[in-house]
């Protein structure tokens, strides 16, 4: 079974740090492009960033300067590393990856099931 875990999620006070983590299993080969996105409560599901099989980064405004992709092709492996965190940045990040190969197949797009994050006080 081809599936994308993610993990790394909990509970920050403002201003701390998280690192996120996105594994590919299932005889991959490749994950591709992967984004993070931030489903928050009541919000559109929102991009916060891109890595490309290459390692080039992309990340929304609000990403700028606070987030840092990094990845492990060898490992199916990309973190999201967070820091000075914000009570907006709340809500579940969910990594998808594509196309993903694999030894029998390529997957247009694969989803995790996401990670929760709650920056309070």
């Amino acid at each position: 079974q081809v599936q994308l875990v993610e993990s790394g999620g909990g509970l920050v006070q403002p201003g701390g740090s998280l690192r996120l983590s996105c594994v590919g299993s299932g005889n991959i080969f490749s994950l591709g492009h992967v984004r993070w996105y931030r489903q928050a409560p009541g919000k559109e599901r929102e991009l916060v960033a891109t890595i490309s099989p290459g390692g080039r980064t992309n990340y929304a405004d609000s990403a700028k300067n606070r987030f840092i992709l990094s990845r492990d092709n060898a490992k199916n492996t990309v973190w999201l590393q967070m820091t000075s965190l914000k009570p907006e940045d709340t809500g579940v990040y969910l990594c998808m990856g594509g196309p993903v190969v694999t030894q029998g197949a390529t997957y247009h797009e694969i989803w995790g099931q996401g990670t929760p994050v709650t920056v309070s006080s």
